[in-house]
């Protein structure tokens, strides 16, 4: 328990449960209750709370500007052509564009003085009819069918994954591969595989985990990104054969930052012990008192109860509340980030580079033929 008299503490929150009002009132006692422990993955949730009805407001995975007294699409969101996910202005047969302007939804003019999204009220997944012109008058106008999601948080995600993907394949002419990974779950590991199939070939590989929510224990994560290299098998005609055949052998940077943690501290301390590449960003959040779940509370609410810790293979403890420092520090910095420009992206390109130049050679030379 960490050192922590729990019963005298169960005892002085305890008391704090009869001036409870409301479900949340109970939950914001227990919160503060269960983080005297100091540890990560203490959670809270839940219950029987009042909720209030909710309506799904249609997103349309595109962003407006105010021009001329209407709504102009100033930017419609666009992932890779081989994600599968696009935006609902981005369907086959959608015949809007950017540079449109956006009239009236279900033939209810939208109105300036609001968000433009206070016109997709109750519009998610749910098909919408669209007014829309290349200039801001209803005149010549025409309408287009297009079924608003609910969460476009998907394709934003995979339009910015990209932008940085080309932003190093330029950097680099074509020799630097990049792959985001966005946690350890389930979705991260079919994920890294889609994009590490399509990248092991390249020369180096940045493997960017910033922002990792974590999941599981990213121990296959390493498996792929470490796979020694065995053999290789001279063709008589063509290249030679690699075994394992999908290995990658070049040089590798991981970039990280205070935003990625429980399995999203466990993937850089694994890589770093691994001594796959250096470490570049900030320190990760510092999480891996871990969970394995819990039983709920009888209201339908819930507490999580952490249940392991990590320690290293030379028996010291994984830094709780501290998490995985970088090996090359750079700061975030957001006023670059939002006009295009990344630091720490930029000095995993030098590092990897840097990296290449000092080992151009990655594979072998073929033998001469022996005469047998």
């Amino acid at each position: 328990m960490h050192g922590v008299d729990w019963d005298g503490l169960r005892d002085r929150y305890g008391k704090l449960i009869d001036d409870a009002v409301t479900r949340w009132d109970v939950d914001w006692v227990i919160g503060q209750f269960i983080a005297e422990l100091s540890s990560s993955h203490t959670y809270k949730g839940g219950g029987d709370m009042e909720q209030a009805p909710t309506r799904r407001v249609g997103l349309l995975g595109a962003d407006f500007a105010l021009e001329n007294g209407a709504f102009r699409i100033k930017h419609i969101v666009r992932s890779a052509p081989w994600d599968d996910v696009r935006s609902p202005l981005a369907e086959p047969g959608v015949d809007i564009h950017e540079g449109d302007y956006v009239l009236a939804v279900n033939g209810i003019p939208l109105d300036t003085s609001k968000d433009p999204f206070a016109a997709f009220q109750g519009l998610g997944n749910e098909p919408a009819l669209l007014t829309v012109n290349s200039s801001a008058s209803m005149d010549g106008s025409r309408t287009v069918l297009v079924k608003p999601v609910s969460n476009d948080t998907d394709v934003r995600f995979a339009e910015w994954i990209e932008q940085r993907r080309q932003i190093v394949d330029k950097a680099t002419k074509g020799r630097v591969g990049y792959i985001y990974v966005q946690s350890t779950g389930v979705d991260a590991q079919g994920e890294l595989l889609k994009q590490f199939m399509a990248q092991w070939r390249k020369d180096g590989l940045i493997i960017d985990e910033r922002f990792n929510s974590g999941g599981q224990i990213p121990d296959r994560f390493i498996e792929l990104l470490n796979r020694p290299m065995l053999s290789f098998w001279a063709v008589r005609n063509g290249e030679s054969w690699q075994w394992p055949p999908v290995a990658h052998v070049g040089p590798m940077a991981m970039l990280i930052n205070g935003w990625s943690g429980s399995g999203g501290d466990a993937f850089p301390f694994f890589f770093k012990e691994a001594k796959l590449g250096p470490l570049i960003g900030k320190r990760t959040w510092g999480g891996l008192i871990g969970i394995s779940g819990a039983p709920p509370l009888i209201d339908g609410g819930s507490v999580t109860v952490p249940t392991f810790r990590m320690y290293d293979p030379q028996g010291k403890w994984f830094p709780e509340g501290h998490g995985v420092e970088p090996d090359i520090y750079v700061e975030d910095d957001p006023s670059q980030l939002v006009r295009g420009h990344d630091p720490q992206l930029q000095r995993a390109i030098d590092e990897v580079m840097k990296a290449l130049a000092a080992n151009p050679t990655l594979r072998p030379p073929r033998p001469p033929r022996e005469r047998r």
